[in-house]
């Protein structure tokens, strides 16, 4: 996960801060070296480590901060609220013309943009816009088609010519399409280079004025660093580029270009791209994200989830059967999916304060054990799944060889499934309702599945 090697550093910084009962001036800038020291190996920028450190160090060394009552937490508060400011402040939404919006996806080859047009594309819909996209990539292998299987797959249209067409062209032409069907956002996906080449920035400037794009976005692979921050500053000076989405957002990235892209280029972070489902496109809020890199949590993100993929009907029901003491393995299933649909576990665990997003805690609750649990409950029969009270050492390896698992593990399964069900007799508003939507995470270790 992004930020997780930077996280764990600067909280490590704040736990020694903390075990100071006052702080001096020599703590203060000691620590700030070590801040500096976990940015800089984070791929931030430079000349933005030395105007951060600069300033939260002018802040922390006033009187005020080391004669206060919690001079630690007052350190660690200027430290977020600086990180809050580098990345903007507050979030950045574009302002789309309600009668016809034109927006061009640039970017290098292998970042992402092709993806990311569906991801906004789908976005879109949900808000109400007809969105259109066009499949402007005639260079790189199956980019018109990877546009159309993903337009297909969410109901979102697609206008294509083939690869014969020169790009400026199709824009044109998609544009015509679009304002004669009745679509007022227009998406187009458009083709990238290795490295920024002049071929490249001539054709998307030729784009940028044969249809007048209202919006240029550059999509740039957060897992490339501080790189990531120069090739948005070229855009930007050939383009004029409306924003960025930092995409790969949840692998290993460093997290250097989420903190320097704003400050380098005066152009903000829009959205961040935070797995491969068409839904893991979140806005960017930079006060979240702060607290995210400082062991804070983003509960706040964690509720939005929640709010757009938890289903009230189906928490409704499951509430009803577990006051009845009817819960089945159909039911812990389709719990595993709504998790599924919320990023997972690993997704889940890492907006919790406490940065409980460690590899011990992820080893518990692995989303890979996960599919070896579905893997077992898919294998038994819609009797079994419903009751299991049914399942007998016969039946167990019966299942256990469906599955491609040992017997041990069906009988884990099974004895655990059983202390989830004691649990939840005795907690029937957990997992919705009275109980609020905490599910089966509302308290922690709560979710005791392992292999």
């Amino acid at each position: 996960m992004a930020f997780e090697s930077l996280s764990e550093k600067l909280q490590n910084v704040f736990k020694n801060l903390r075990g100071k009962g006052k702080l001096s001036e020599a703590d203060v800038k000691l620590a700030m070296k070590e801040v500096k020291i976990a940015l800089l190996e984070a791929d931030v920028s430079f000349k933005v480590v030395k105007d951060f450190i600069k300033s939260v160090t002018e802040k922390a060394v006033g009187e005020e901060v080391l004669n206060g009552l919690n001079p630690a937490q007052m350190v660690i508060k200027i430290v977020r609220d600086e990180m809050t400011q580098l990345m903007g402040a507050s979030p950045v939404e574009l302002e789309l013309r309600p009668d016809f919006h034109i927006i061009m996806m640039a970017g290098l080859q292998g970042a992402g943009k092709t993806t990311t047009a569906a991801k906004l594309a789908v976005k879109y819909t949900k808000k109400g816009k007809r969105v259109l996209m066009i499949a402007c990539d005639v260079y790189r292998p199956a980019a018109i088609k990877q546009l159309q299987v993903l337009g297909e797959a969410n109901r979102i249209e697609v206008f294509s010519m083939g690869s014969q067409k020169d790009p400026v062209d199709i824009a044109k032409a998609g544009v015509e399409h679009a304002k004669k069907n009745g679509f007022n956002l227009v998406l187009i996906d458009t083709a990238g280079r290795l490295q920024i080449d002049e071929t490249l920035m001539q054709e998307l400037q030729r784009i940028q004025e044969a249809v007048a794009v209202n919006d240029t976005i550059l999509v740039v692979d957060a897992m490339i660093g501080q790189d990531s921050v120069n090739v948005a500053k070229t855009f930007d000076e050939r383009l004029s580029i409306s924003g960025v989405i930092l995409t790969k957002m949840d692998g290993d990235a460093r997290g250097g270009a989420a903190l320097s892209v704003r400050k380098v280029t005066d152009k903000p972070v829009l959205f961040a791209a935070m797995g491969e489902k068409v839904s893991d496109l979140e806005l960017f809020y930079p006060d979240r994200i702060a607290s995210r890199i400082l062991g804070m949590g983003d509960v706040l993100t964690l509720i939005d989830k929640v709010s757009d993929e938890y289903d009230a009907q189906k928490a409704k029901e499951l509430t009803r059967k577990i006051q009845k003491a009817s819960f089945g393995f159909d039911d812990f299933l389709d719990q595993m999916n709504q998790m599924k649909k919320m990023g997972g576990i690993g997704s889940l665990l890492s907006m919790l304060p406490g940065n409980l997003n460690t590899a011990d805690i992820q080893s518990q609750v692995d989303d890979k054990q996960m599919g070896r649990i579905e893997a077992i409950i898919l294998s038994m029969t819609p009797a079994e799944r419903a009751n299991p009270d049914l399942l007998n050492p016969s039946r167990k390896k019966r299942i256990a060889a469906g599955a491609g698992v040992e017997i041990q593990d069906v009988n884990r399964l099974c004895k655990q499934f059983e202390q989830v069900r004691k649990m939840m007799k005795q907690l029937p508003g957990m997992m919705s309702g009275r109980g609020g939507k905490r599910g089966m995470f509302g308290k922690k270790n709560a979710f005791p599945f392992s292999f």
